[in-house]
């Protein structure tokens, strides 16, 4: 039963979070971005700045759940790229392999078909002087 009413309220905040992001307002000329309503439940009140390029601690999804009490926050939000998930995975894992062998034979195969044929007028082409 706490599973699903600590999903219900992840749910819940997850939605919040969306809104707070979709309509927050860009201050180009300072370049940051400011909550334009209250968002009690993230712990975010109006005019405060939740994005900025200097000087900043960026808001958490996972401290706002760790927050609201919510047990095993790792289940419900993802790993951010720098310490891992799919993409970093990907990167380190499947990208450094080697190639297999079949690569190799085939790599070998077209080698050795790309013996040139001797050219027409001497390189020149079929065009006439």
């Amino acid at each position: 039963m706490e599973g699903l009413a600590h999903k219900e309220k992840v749910e819940e905040l997850k939605t919040q979070w969306k809104q707070l992001w979709c309509e927050r307002i860009d201050d180009k000329f300072k370049a940051e971005g400011i909550a334009n309503t209250d968002y009690s439940k993230l712990f975010v009140e109006k005019g405060t700045v939740i994005f900025a390029t200097r000087n900043f601690k960026m808001l958490s999804f996972k401290e706002i759940l760790q927050l609201h009490g919510v047990i095993d926050v790792d289940r419900f939000v993802q790993p951010s790229p720098s310490v891992g998930g799919w993409g970093r995975f990907i990167k380190t894992i499947i990208a450094n392999q080697k190639p297999s062998r079949r690569v190799k034979r085939a790599q070998q195969y077209l080698n050795c078909q790309k013996q040139r044929q001797q050219l027409k007028k001497g390189g020149r082409g079929w065009l006439h002087f």
